[in-house]
């Protein structure tokens, strides 16, 4: 029998080195690579970023202060002094704007996370136990869902009273279901999995089973779940202050901003007034869809690379 040569042993020994460096990626860079594939998701996560940025640097980038009026120089239109203008007395609408976008974005973090953990929570119990656990919390469900969202929403923040941290337990409180359902039917098919089976037999402490094991299993959908009800909770909150029951003045919003447009007379001659906040609002939602729908695409596991 001839001898190997030593080449043809090295030669396939490299390739599979360098297809198994290039094979092995770890689920955080396998949803990357995914997710920068997709140009609109990638403009979306550029435009929130630069919002969020704004946002952020508000302090700085003002151009007055943030609640000073003055009488004699209201609804001033755009000019190198106020850069987009003033308000009904005098205040400059651009730093507004940029304090304003604390708020909304803020409002909209903290709804989606109290929305989140709630239905989190239910649809966790729910779908791991089942039985009499499952009908009480799908009742409850049933029974929130039985009411036009608005028509409470608006009773809801009328009995909590006007505040950013009020219009996020408003949407937080009532907005819960949609998630619950979802992790309550991600969790009746991963509770059908053999390896919960094992757990099970093994002794696991249920709990454990639930946040270890069951719960990182449905991350995927909650995270796709939680950047469009970021999106919804911006919209609700911009909706509240505007009818008053929101983010009360002087603490500026981009909803709250846009209650200038409830005057036909500001809505056809002072287009600064509520032409800003309302691009902003527009944008933010946008980009956070935008994020989401790439998000879903990018932890689809029947997606290829």
């Amino acid at each position: 029998m001839s001898s190997a040569n030593p080449e043809t042993v090295k030669r396939p020994l490299t390739g599979l080195r360098g297809a198994r460096k290039d094979d092995v990626l770890t689920p955080g860079k396998l949803v990357w690579k995914r997710f920068r594939r997709n140009k609109t998701a990638i403009v979306g996560l550029l435009v929130l970023f630069i919002l969020v940025l704004l946002s952020v640097l508000a302090p700085v980038l003002q151009t007055h202060d943030r609640d000073a009026f003055n009488l004699m120089n209201k609804e001033q239109e755009p000019s190198a002094e106020h850069r987009l203008g003033t308000d009904a007395i005098g205040r400059d609408v651009y730093s507004r704007l940029l304090y304003g976008g604390r708020v909304s974005l803020s409002v909209g973090l903290m709804a989606s996370l109290i929305q989140m953990s709630i239905g989190v929570l239910l649809g966790s119990v729910a779908g791991y136990y089942g039985k009499l656990a499952d009908s009480i919390i799908m009742r409850l469900t049933d029974i929130v869902l039985a009411f036009p969202f608005l028509a409470l929403a608006l009773v809801v923040a009328s009995i909590l009273g006007p505040s950013p941290l009020n219009t996020a337990l408003t949407y937080g409180l009532l907005a819960w279901t949609t998630s619950c359902r979802l992790v309550r039917g991600q969790f009746l098919l991963i509770k059908q999995s053999e390896y919960i089976e094992a757990t099970k037999a093994l002794g696991i402490r249920e709990l454990k089973v639930i946040y270890k094991h069951m719960l990182p299993n449905a991350f995927a959908p909650i995270l796709i779940s939680a950047t469009l009800t970021m999106a919804n909770a911006i919209l609700i909150e911009a909706g509240l202050s505007f009818l008053g029951l929101g983010v009360r003045p002087p603490l500026p919003s981009w909803g709250n901003m846009l209650e200038a447009a409830r005057n036909m007379r500001v809505v056809s001659s002072m287009w600064w007034l509520w032409f800003p906040p309302g691009i902003m609002i527009f944008l933010s939602v946008l980009s956070i869809n935008l994020v989401g729908d790439g998000l879903r695409d990018a932890l689809d596991p029947r997606l290829k690379r």
